[in-house]
């Protein structure tokens, strides 16, 4: 029955798309994000992604509603990182399974600028925002109660065979969900729905906690400063974080305290002074190869060469060594300068946004992207991420957030942001496994 209801709801997608491309873009995000397909039994091996990006495609070639072509410092940064991603390719150390991990990156890259012509919008901003917090706030509320029935015994996963499918990728995932939890929370004046958000958030969290995540931690206390340093009645709000904290890590075990103790002593923690070395051997790659090493730097081969410890075959376990290992130097400066754009555009959006009752949601969203940001950079560190979806769909909002800024789209919605989400959640219910 499964399987039945979710390839209905695909196909209603996939014809939506066709229709409506914009629809189509959201269809496209659920599935990337959310990898429903991966929880049934006969769908998992299905091109389902595939089949939703041509519906797509073909929808905004035959559509008539608004399409917009434009260029951003955003935007055109990550064009010349998907540039150079494709000249370093033919110079892969492992040309064939490199090739069909750029083939992946390069879909996702291109759909994220697919969205930048077919959302234009603020219901398009809010739906999209509705879509990324239903599909990762499923796995976390769902995470969430798992870790409170077993007392954090057991760690959190991710839907499997997707990139968020390791604890601690599902865990940075669900951190950077949390901050547009609350750019929603603050968008609407429901109170169930604010309610269901405060819930789905705390989840969040423990399902974040109960992966047993450093990085996850660390990109959870980064966030809290962010938000600390940014609010109003700093005493209160510092002593509400501190409370909420103390009576999270004491519902852990004993076991996620003596893991999260390693922070400190990382030089005796066998999987810190592993990452330590794959760092080296990006490093050792880079410095050597202006192109980087493609997509599979981690092969025994390489490691022979480049690691100071050639036995010690690890992946870098960190956005920025990751790509300074298999793009290079001008990789990664491409990739952190992209970041970098985002981070100041969604400042901006903060700043200016507030000073307009009308534009108040755009200083919501910025200030909220940027905490989701914060989490990237510093979880980031330690989790090989660097080109998953999550993060590229906040560019989409804060890029969208400043073109209604600067006038260029209408800032009004046209229908109210409580019945955005209700369509949304209407549509997540018909397509959602039960």
């Amino acid at each position: 029955m499964r399987d039945v209801v979710l390839l209905g709801a695909l196909l209603w997608l996939v014809f939506q798309g066709l229709r409506s491309p914009w629809i189509g873009v959201l269809g496209w995000t659920w599935v990337s994000i959310m990898n429903p397909h991966a929880l049934s039994w006969r769908l998992g091996d299905m091109p389902v992604a595939a089949t939703m990006a041509i519906a797509t495609l073909l929808g905004l070639l035959m559509t008539r509603d608004k399409r917009q072509f434009f260029t951003t410092r955003e935007t055109i940064v990550l064009m010349l990182f998907m540039l150079w991603m494709c000249i370093t390719l033919p110079f892969s150390f492992h040309l064939d399974e490199s090739l069909s991990l750029w083939k992946r990156v390069m879909k996702i890259d291109f759909m994220i600028l697919v969205a930048l012509v077919l959302l234009h919008s603020r219901k398009h901003i809010m739906a999209l925002a509705w879509v990324l917090v239903g599909s990762l706030g499923f796995y976390g509320v769902k995470g969430g109660f798992f870790t409170l029935l077993t007392g954090g015994s057991y760690r959190v996963w991710g839907p499997e065979g997707s990139y968020i499918f390791g604890n601690n990728e599902i865990a940075l995932a669900l951190v950077m969900t949390i901050p547009l939890m609350r750019f929603l929370q603050l968008s609407t004046t429901s109170k169930w729905i604010r309610r269901g958000l405060v819930v789905s958030m705390l989840l969040c969290a423990i399902a974040a906690l109960g992966s047993q995540s450093r990085g996850a931690l660390l990109a959870i206390m980064a966030m809290t400063l962010v938000m600390w340093w940014r609010g109003g009645h700093k005493l209160q709000l510092g002593l509400l974080f501190l409370v909420l904290g103390s009576v999270l890590v004491v519902f852990m075990p004993d076991t996620w305290s003596d893991r999260m103790a390693t922070i400190q002593t990382y030089e005796a923690d066998d999987s810190a002074m592993q990452r330590l070395n794959a760092w080296k051997m990006a490093f050792n790659i880079a410095k050597a190869n202006l192109f980087g090493g493609g997509f599979m730097v981690s092969a025994s081969d390489v490691c022979a060469i480049y690691s100071p410890i050639p036995t010690d075959c690890r992946a870098a376990h960190s956005i920025y060594f990751m790509v300074l290992g298999e793009q290079g130097f001008v990789g990664l400066f491409l990739f952190v300068l992209m970041w970098t754009f985002v981070w100041f555009s969604a400042g901006r959006l903060r700043v200016q946004g507030a000073k307009k009752a009308q534009t108040q949601w755009l200083s919501s969203l910025g200030a909220m992207c940027q905490v989701s940001l914060a989490g990237y950079a510093v979880g980031g560190a330690f989790l090989s991420l660097s080109y998953y979806d999550l993060p590229y769909n906040i560019l989409i909002l804060v890029v969208l957030g400043c073109r209604i800024l600067d006038g260029k789209e209408p800032v009004a919605a046209s229908v109210p942001l409580e019945h955005v989400g209700k369509q949304v959640g209407t549509l997540e219910s018909r397509v959602r496994p039960q």
